[in-house]
């Protein structure tokens, strides 16, 4: 690997007082002279110390041949990353990296105050990084000058493009001079991510250091079945089993994460919480809690956790399995960075064990499937770890020892010894019982057989069977069909022509004579009939065109309405209702007191609801009802017969239909107000006049006021 003597000598000692003897294989690459004033397109598992990669290489692009860093103004560097832990971790690493160069960093991320960010900015700074949203805000108020951007750097440009910031970095990009460079960082180079470089990256150099050997060789993998219901207790008993300093618990909603954090916290863990609704400051006071050992445990969700480094973290829980493999492998790689062990552990239901096969062949991960620690195995690995425990192993000092030695001539060496380890138990958070899981059948999958060639198939090989197009025959459940009888494979069967009533079909040279034996065989398909097409028999020019579905019955296709019979409760009550008949249901026959048959006396006939009897007329003839129109006459209404019906109004010739026209005019108002038809005033209505019971009328009387 490339030695730090290869880049500028401020930078080379901030590695050095930082411990690094070699660079990794990622900040190699990007030290190559290939590299050199290039875009860069660089792939890189995770812990492999992408963010010291892209900060030795904007190096030529800052410092150059200088010692020092200029006097700071607008931005010379942009660093633009997904999260706010992680923007602020990449400027922390910076921060030291570019500390002898006298180099001055801002930080730009939502959640943040932004007029204090706006000063920063203000007073100059070489290296801005932030987040997109924050960013593009800064830009579009004119707070943030790319005018003098030398070097512009996407850190997981494809979770970046997963929270949907394509509009943001797209605006930013465009914001910036066209000239810069362009380093994209990635752990996986998916289409989105081609087409960013493609669109904003120029000659881009494509570097890529993930081998399927080394991405997961410090990480070592366990998968446990337990069940959903507890979930929360397997988690206890792992991080007691494993009693790892710093453990990471992943779950995948903010509601998980809150539960299990306040369940940990009441269980004695040192837990804290790491979710996107947290305040700025809640997250990193939580992740500064767990840096600096006040805390053990940390449960986070997928986003909150995001590129974060945390120092000697060991464990990693899956509490809930991730959705994809890049999550996996994400979620995992927070452990075993730069060369450090670390284990990760994944927490699976019975009934989800298949979707997380898929998930580790996805990633190409070998995971060892293990029985989920007990509360038994818990206890026995207390009882190994025991000769590691601090007091145990610190040095006394001779006034300690002459206590001790009092003690145990006072209550003995044993009763001691049983109160050491009561109290240590005591301190420590108490394992789950967990209930066995149930066994989960494994699939045995058969391995399909090779697929044969056309020679082993032949004129003299084809056979017939009696279904066909009218029995609906297709070759989706004619090929197992076939197999069933004839104890072959479906490798072993060649063309199929399906016709009207039969279908004929080939059978490989080898499997011809087993085949046919098999056919003589007694099998459950009585009305199945298979024969083979002799020699003289005229074959089919190639399968026909589909045709309609039949609708005989008796060929097996839906019956058709007249040939349904009638099932369940309404069929019965319908039979029931209207009597007897052929095919239906006898009504039933009571017997009345006298021993007579109700169904043998004529029933009384009701009134139909819903019909009108008839005013007047022959009631056995026409029953439609009249309704009593009658011309009107001077002597009163209602006068004349009564068995005219209505008559069609047409109203007066030329009358326009109601509504339209001046105010009057219509059927109802020909002429001035008052005046009816030839002016002989307002024609009267019905009920004018004298009433022939003897009651006066009613005149309308204009109120007045």
């Amino acid at each position: 690997m490339t030695t730090p003597t290869d880049i500028s000598p401020a930078l080379a000692e901030a590695l050095a007082e930082k411990g690094y003897e070699a660079l990794t294989d990622v900040q190699s690459a990007v030290l190559e002279a290939d590299a050199a004033g290039r875009d860069l397109l660089v792939s890189a598992q995770t812990g492999s110390g992408k963010t010291v990669a892209f900060g030795i290489a904007m190096d030529p692009d800052l410092l150059g041949d200088a010692t020092e860093l200029p006097r700071a103004g607008a931005p010379m560097a942009l660093v633009i990353a997904p999260t706010r832990e992680l923007a602020l971790q990449v400027q922390r690493e910076l921060g030291w990296l570019y500390g002898k160069a006298g180099g001055r960093l801002a930080s730009c991320v939502g959640g943040m105050d932004a007029r204090s960010e706006r000063r920063q900015l203000e007073r100059g700074a070489h290296i801005v990084v932030g987040t997109p949203g924050r960013l593009r805000d800064h830009i579009e108020r004119r707070a943030l000058d790319l005018s003098e951007l030398k070097v512009a750097v996407l850190d997981e440009a494809d979770e970046m493009l997963d929270f949907g910031f394509k509009e943001d970095l797209e605006y930013i990009l465009d914001a910036a001079p066209a000239e810069r460079r362009t380093l994209l960082f990635s752990a996986t180079v998916s289409k989105p991510i081609a087409k960013l470089a493609q669109d904003y990256q120029r000659d881009a150099l494509r570097i890529s250091t993930v081998s399927a050997g080394s991405q997961h060789a410090d990480i070592s993998y366990i998968a446990h079945l337990v069940h959903a219901q507890e979930r929360e207790h397997a988690v206890i008993n792992v991080l007691r089993y494993h009693s790892a300093p710093r453990a990471l618990v992943f779950c995948a909603t903010r509601e998980a994460v809150n539960r299990l954090a306040a369940r940990l916290h009441n269980r004695g863990f040192r837990a804290v919480a790491l979710s996107g609704e947290l305040t700025q400051a809640e997250r990193t006071k939580a992740l500064q809690s767990l840096r600096d050992g006040r805390a053990t445990v940390c449960v986070a969700t997928d986003v909150a956790a995001r590129g974060i480094d945390l120092p000697g973290l060991d464990l990693v829980v899956h509490a809930e399995p991730p959705t994809n493999a890049e999550s996996l492998l994400h979620r995992s790689g927070r452990t075993g960075r730069a060369g450090a062990k670390g284990t990760s552990v994944l927490l699976c239901a019975p009934s989800r064990k298949g979707r997380v096969i898929g998930l580790l062949r996805a990633a190409k991960i070998e995971a060892e499937w293990a029985e989920a620690p007990s509360a038994d195995m818990v206890r026995e690995k207390d009882q190994a770890r025991l000769g590691d425990h601090p007091a145990l192993n610190a040095e006394l000092d001779e006034t300690d020892l002459e206590d001790a030695r009092s003690i145990i001539e006072r209550f003995g060496a044993e009763r001691v010894a049983a109160a050491f380890l009561s109290e240590l138990q005591h301190r420590l958070p108490a394992p789950e019982e967990l209930s066995p899981p149930p066994k989960v059948s494994e699939r045995k999958t058969k391995e399909r057989p090779a697929r044969r060639d056309r020679d082993d198939f032949d004129d003299d090989g084809w056979f017939e069977v009696n279904l066909g197009k009218h029995m609906r025959a297709e070759p989706r459940w004619l090929v197992p069909m076939l197999c069933r009888i004839g104890e072959i494979t479906g490798a072993d069967i060649g063309a199929i022509r399906i016709e009207d009533k039969t279908s004929r079909f080939q059978i490989a040279a080898d499997k011809r004579d087993a085949f046919k034996a098999a056919l003589t065989k007694p099998r459950g398909e009585r009305d199945t009939n298979v024969h083979v097409v002799e020699a003289g028999q005229p074959m089919p020019a190639g399968p026909s065109p589909k045709a309609a579905p039949s609708r005989d019955h008796s060929g097996g296709g839906k019956p058709s309405r007249a040939d349904r019979k009638p099932y369940g409760k309404t069929a019965e009550k319908r039979h029931s209702k209207f009597g007897d008949g052929e095919g239906r249901k006898p009504s039933r026959k009571f017997e009345d007191r006298d021993g007579g048959n109700f169904a043998d006396k004529p029933r009384a006939k009701k009134p139909h609801r819903g019909k009108v009897e008839p005013l007047h007329g022959d009631r056995d003839g026409d029953t439609r009802p009249k309704r009593d129109w009658a011309p009107k006459s001077d002597s009163g209404p209602h006068k004349g017969p009564r068995t005219a019906d209505k008559p069609k109004s047409k109203g007066p010739k030329g009358a326009k239909p109601f509504g339209k026209g001046p105010k009057g005019a219509g059927p109802r108002g020909a002429g001035p107000k008052g005046a009816g038809p030839k002016g002989k005033g307002k024609p009267k209505r019905a009920g004018d006049g004298p009433r022939s019971d003897g009651y006066a009328t009613l005149k309308r009387v204009k109120r007045s006021d």
